[in-house]
């Protein structure tokens, strides 16, 4: 198993309330010639954690980082104009704290960031370091 040193939140930058699907981020991150699904975990609209990519290989979420981090997206992130918000659900934000705790206690020396810690980016549109930091 890789040595798990973040934990790092994104969105799929979609507007509120669209719903997308794991094999949707796949095909999208295949168009932008990823070996596939990029994340570790996608978050639906419903609260329900998907799998994406294996844990044991390294993501293709975070330039410089995917090697030692898990990637965990949520669906949403964007107002109906297109513009950064904090979309999730409440469904959304218990599963999400349910993964990050799960995710702890599998990697204890893990910390949580926002992609937009590294990265000029909104994403995941909320301080995800303040909230799970």
């Amino acid at each position: 198993m890789r040595k798990i040193t973040e934990i790092i939140i994104h969105c799929t930058a979609t507007p509120e309330g669209r719903p997308c699907t794991v094999d949707d981020v796949d095909r999208w991150h295949r168009q932008r010639g990823f070996f596939g699904i990029g994340y570790h975990y996608l978050i639906l609209l419903d609260g329900t954690i998907c799998r994406g990519r294996p844990l044991w290989r390294a993501g293709a979420h975070c330039t410089g980082h995917n090697t030692h981090s898990v990637g965990v997206c949520y669906v949403g992130g964007l107002d109906s104009s297109l513009h950064p918000k904090d979309t999730r659900t409440p469904q959304q934000r218990q599963a999400l704290q349910q993964l990050i705790q799960a995710l702890r206690r599998q990697f204890p020396q893990a910390q949580v960031y926002g992609h937009r810690d590294f990265a000029a980016k909104a994403c995941p549109c909320f301080d995800a370091r303040a909230e799970y930091g």
